[in-house]
């Protein structure tokens, strides 16, 4: 399956009008945003819920994964992980997960750099965000590494976001509320990815957190 395989391209899923479908484990569905590749996918960013007591047999991820935990409790060996945890593992690490009350996650497989051996579990309702009161702007720094940084964006309604170039490329996710991109509306679950040298005017349309990953695009 190839979708939104060009990363060269700029890519939108509007969450409301996107499908849903079926993973090969029942109680598992998936809404795909890029894919390239099949089952064993050599990339892909999705949407994954978990139903009540649903799980994945164990597997290994070639290029590594990381996902933000958008609602329930996901969990594999090495924890439990409640709404709002970032969680990072490197290329060739390997788990079994499953959920025990539903869960969703955003979650990016193959994308993470060979080099990048970090292990993240972040609970980020917990952390010490970066504040801003004069520009109404709170972010959390997730992961860095080299020119790839992953944020979260906490932005007031009506208050721009100061960055508007990007370097490397441009993926943003909203997480809750609704943000204006360059004059276009979005809504929380939609999706948008751009290739390098992309340039963007980001607000708050109204209160709005969104997931912002940067510099992690590779040069065509």
């Amino acid at each position: 399956m190839n979708l939104h395989n060009d990363l060269s391209a700029t890519a939108l899923v509007r969450r409301e009008t996107a499908n849903w479908v079926n993973s090969p484990q029942a109680g598992v569905d998936r809404l795909v945003l890029d894919r390239i590749g099949g089952e064993m996918a050599i990339r892909a960013t999705s949407f994954v819920r978990y139903q009540p007591g649903s799980s994945f047999p164990s597997h290994i991820h070639p290029g590594g994964e990381e996902f933000l935990v958008l609602d329930g409790v996901f969990s594999d060996a090495s924890g439990n992980f409640s709404e709002g945890f970032y969680v990072r593992n490197p290329v060739g690490s390997r788990h079994a997960p499953f959920s025990k009350t539903g869960a969703e996650i955003y979650v990016k497989l193959g994308q993470i750099n060979p080099e990048d051996k970090a292990y993240v579990r972040l609970d980020t309702k917990g952390s010490d965000w970066q504040t801003k009161p004069e520009l109404g702007l709170k972010t959390l720094q997730l992961h860095r590494f080299r020119t790839e940084l992953v944020r979260l964006v906490s932005l007031e309604a009506g208050c721009r976001f100061p960055e508007i170039e990007f370097e490397n490329g441009v993926e943003i996710l909203v997480v809750s509320g609704g943000l204006n991109l360059s004059g276009i509306a979005f809504k929380k679950g939609d999706w948008i990815r751009s290739a390098q040298e992309s340039d963007f005017q980001i607000s708050g349309h109204t209160n709005t957190i969104f997931m912002l990953k940067t510099g992690h695009l590779p040069r065509t």
